[in-house]
């Protein structure tokens, strides 16, 4: 007889594992990184507020040393062609399971794009190539580089593409840029320090031998998708399959593969769905101390399953933007009871959209004023999504 999950406790699995409820706290950001598998990084800045979520101490400064200094962090562009940043040892699997399928679309993409561009001539891929091996030794001359420097660099770098031909956005760009972004997928380069400050979306790139001085290990792509899913299972589980579809980004042949490769139980999920966790995590996990949490716009955790209803209730039309993409958000006990935003003066507003009970509010109240410390009047600023319903009306 298979063994049923409720909400309840899938919640408190997500508060222990995701290292939001009390005891549970990482004791740095490769363990926080770690315990989601990745973080999620398209917003600069949800990585460092994500990441200080989940620790009992911290700083900026402390994410900040472990991306650029210690380089105990890496970021790759992996799952669903989105920018992720995870610790170095599980960096591999990530690449080999998710950035090396990345990398292939994105180069065949490219060849169009130079071949109608009439780049390269009858041999667009083999300019490529070239192009590729250019970018490789002008970014290890260099150390670290934006693309306008390499572009400048070698002619081959600096070639001029035009994007989204014959609409009204129409522009062109170095082909260094794109260059750029394959040798990232490919596992030979690195987004490094940005070039602002920690809420910046412009990088420098470096080689990723400056983190990796022997290279990322060379997983076979099987063997490196089924670690990926069960790494996934370990802190997401119990899930569906589509869960882990959706997240990997992965075909559903791929996805059932991956998973027929683990030992798996299957269980009911409320409302007789039927779930997925590794054979070996049946034991009822108990529900922790009460714990308050806001975490960033696109953190990993809301934005780690497909089906988000145990723990959304019917917030998400209020809370995600028209891509999909959820904004800041109010925790309680396992469940997004709400979201918050900074107003016009930078102030940290909170929203409830549920009565969570005076208990809560009061937790709420306190996690609100260590965010407002943490970010020492820094305004955030959406740019890599839309806003959603609650943070316009929050910001006035």
């Amino acid at each position: 007889m298979r063994r049923a999950i409720s909400s309840t406790e899938r919640r408190a699995r997500l508060g222990v594992r995701h290292r939001l409820a009390p005891g549970a706290a990482a004791a740095d950001p490769p363990e926080v990184a770690r315990s989601l598998v990745a973080v999620h990084s398209t917003d600069p800045s949800s990585v460092y507020l994500g990441t200080l979520a989940r620790m009992a101490g911290g700083d900026l400064g402390t994410v900040e040393r472990a991306l650029y200094d210690d380089r105990t962090l890496i970021r790759l562009l992996a799952m669903r062609r989105t920018v992720f940043v995870t610790a170095l040892d599980v960096a591999p699997v990530v690449q080999a399971a998710c950035s090396r399928a990345v990398a292939e679309r994105e180069r065949r993409k490219l060849i169009g794009m130079l071949a109608e561009a009439g780049v390269g001539g009858a041999d667009p891929e083999g300019w490529l190539e070239d192009a590729e091996a250019a970018g490789e030794k002008a970014l290890a001359a260099r150390g670290e580089a934006t693309a306008a420097e390499l572009a400048s660099d070698d002619p081959l770098l600096g070639t001029q593409i035009v994007l989204s031909k014959g609409k009204k956005y129409e522009g062109r760009q170095n082909v260094a840029s794109r260059v750029l972004l394959l040798l990232a997928a490919q596992g030979r380069a690195v987004r490094g320090r940005p070039r602002g400050s920690w809420t910046s979306h412009q990088y420098r790139w470096s080689p990723l031998e400056l983190w990796c001085p022997d290279g990322l290990a060379d997983w076979e792509t099987g063997a490196a998708e089924v670690e990926l899913a069960r790494r996934w299972l370990r802190a997401y589980g119990p899930a569906t399959a589509d869960d882990l579809r959706w997240w990997t980004g992965w075909t559903k042949t791929r996805t059932a593969k991956a998973l027929a490769a683990l030992d798996t139980a299957e269980v009911v999920l409320d409302g007789g769905a039927d779930g997925l966790v590794l054979a070996d995590d049946l034991e009822p996990v108990p529900e922790p101390e009460p714990w308050a949490a806001l975490l960033p716009a696109l953190d990993s955790t809301p934005m780690g399953w497909q089906a988000r209803e145990w723990f959304l209730g019917e917030h998400g039309p209020k809370l995600f933007d028209r891509m999909g993409n959820v904004g800041p958000t109010v925790w309680w006990n396992g469940r997004i009871v709400g979201g918050w935003a900074q107003d016009r003066d930078g102030a940290i507003v909170c929203r409830f959209l549920e009565d969570a009970g005076s208990e809560a509010a009061a937790a709420v109240e306190a996690a609100a004023e260590r965010r407002a410390e943490l970010l020492g009047g820094v305004r955030l600023n959406p740019r890599t999504r839309g806003m959603t319903w609650l943070e316009e009306e929050l910001k006035g």
